[in-house]
Order: structure tokens, then sequence, then C-alpha cells
């Protein structure tokens, strides 16, 4: 695999600015259907950090964009090689790359722009070469108010879903829990968000944002009224191409992984698959 990020990047990105707020971050997200966003200084452009949904959440009680962004971020240039952009997703477990240029940002790049090429590609490499995270499951009849922190201090946004067997029964997400917060108006407006706006593009930009309220937690829910049921798996043994192409079909970030007997063995996410491009 050859060729540089000038090839796959996203020219121009989409920015939000500080000084700023969470709202302001959120809405555009939201505008825009991102789940990350690269953060400037209005004053020049400069670059100053990285917003995603998993930061909004991490710190939802914060409502200063400077507070909750990443400051501290790797970027690339235009020059940086596919292989080098791979490596830095598959070993930092990032979703965006800034691509910077004369001291300007002047794209971004996400494991999603990489997976198109991995899709493409002969590779030998299988699902179980590259599972490097431990699986941290949930179980379908324990309470939100154990699963939710349990997916803030793992720092995962989906956890496979077990029955009292065992088994694999559904895969819960932050976009499944978020679900059932669309409908509650007030809090967009609270958000400053409009209620006129189109609601479903809310799912993927607010992960559990209002469910680690307390007002949500108090509530008797459990995982099995959230999960997603009899989700879509992956065999250990399913080449990295065949993995990237279901990721990119179905807007996957990750998928569960079973054996030869249907049991679990892990989750693969996107960054992972970005192996088959390492040399």
């Amino acid at each position: 695999m050859s060729g540089t990020i000038s090839d796959i990047m996203v020219p121009a990105p989409i920015v939000c600015e500080v000084p700023g707020s969470r709202n302001d971050a959120i809405n555009m997200m939201v505008r825009n259907k991102l789940t990350g966003l690269p953060v400037v200084r209005s004053s020049d452009g400069q670059l100053m950090g990285i917003v995603s949904r998993r930061d909004i959440f991490r710190k939802f009680e914060e409502d200063q964009l400077s507070m909750i962004m990443k400051k501290e971020i790797k970027t690339v240039t235009p020059d940086t090689t596919v292989e080098e952009a791979a490596e830095i997703f598959y070993s930092m477990r990032i979703h965006r790359l800034p691509v910077v240029e004369g001291g300007k940002l002047v794209g971004i790049v996400t494991p999603t722009d990489l997976l198109k090429l991995v899709r493409g590609m002969k590779t030998s490499l299988t699902a179980e070469d590259v599972i490097n995270t431990t699986c941290v499951t949930a179980f379908e009849d324990e309470p939100l108010t154990y699963t939710i922190p349990a997916m803030r201090v793992s720092d995962v946004t989906a956890l496979p879903v077990l029955d009292a067997h065992g088994s694999l029964v559904g895969i819960i997400t932050d976009r499944d829990l978020f679900d059932d917060q669309v409908k509650d108006v007030d809090a967009m407006k609270a958000l400053g968000i409009s209620a006129d706006s189109n609601l479903a593009d809310y799912r993927n930009v607010l992960p559990l944002f209002y469910a680690a309220t307390d007002r949500y937690l108090q509530e008797d829910r459990k995982v099995k009224d959230f999960m997603v049921k009899d989700p879509m798996t992956i065999f250990k043994k399913t080449p990295l191409s065949e993995v990237a192409s279901i990721m990119l079909n179905h807007d996957f970030g990750q998928l569960p992984v079973h054996g030869t007997k249907d049991e679990l063995i892990g989750m693969i996410y996107d960054v992972d698959v970005l192996k088959a491009l390492l040399k």
C-alpha cells in the first residue's frame, strides 16, 4: 500500500472555535452529522485541539469548550504516508488526525478513510489476529446505573450483552442509549438546539449525555430495554478486508467476534482493522 494523506484526507474540515461553549460544539456536530471536530482559535485559526462526542460525555458537567477538548493532539502533514497514519491510529487508538501544513489546518483524516483502502486489499490477516483490547461486557438484566459508569470508566462506546448463560444476545452502544432522549424537546432546548431540527441527527452526536444525569439514572431501566438484539457478528477467521467492508456498509465502529462454537471471544474496532495497512 502506498500513497499519502493528501490522497485521502477531507480538505478544509468543519471546525469549532475557542473561546466557545459545549453547546457550540454540539450544534456544529449535529448540523454536520459529525462525531468530532478540530478546534481552532477564533483570532487566527490556529489549531488548538480536538473535541469529540466522547469528550463531551466524559465531562458532561463542563460548559467551556476549552475545558472539554483534548489539547495535546497528534497531527500529520499532507505528505505523511498512509502507513504512518495507520500506525498512529492503530497504536494510539484515536479517531481523528488533523492535517497541518505551514501551521494551518488543511484537512482531517479518520479511520473510515483508511478502511476504504483495507476493503480493497488482499490480506492474510483475520479478525483474531488484531483483537488487542480486553472485552468489557454487560449483562442483559443489569441496570443502566451500573452499565453507564462502566462505559465511562472503561472508555468504550459499545458493549456486547450476555445473558445468564454467557451467550451473546445483544449489543448496547452510546447511540442506543441516546435514542430515547431525542424525544426530550426541553432537554434539547437546554443545549440550544431548536425543536424543529431533525432529531434523528442527534443520535450520533450526544452519547449518554442525558443518560449520565441523575434524573435518568434513578429510573429502573435495564440493558435489555436498550440493547440491539441479535447483533451482527463476525467469525474470528474473517479476513480484515471483509471486516472493513462490513463496517463501512453498516456504519459500525466495532463488531463482536465469535469463535467456532459461536462463543464471544472479543470485540474488533475500526482502528484494529488498520493493522492490515502496516508494514
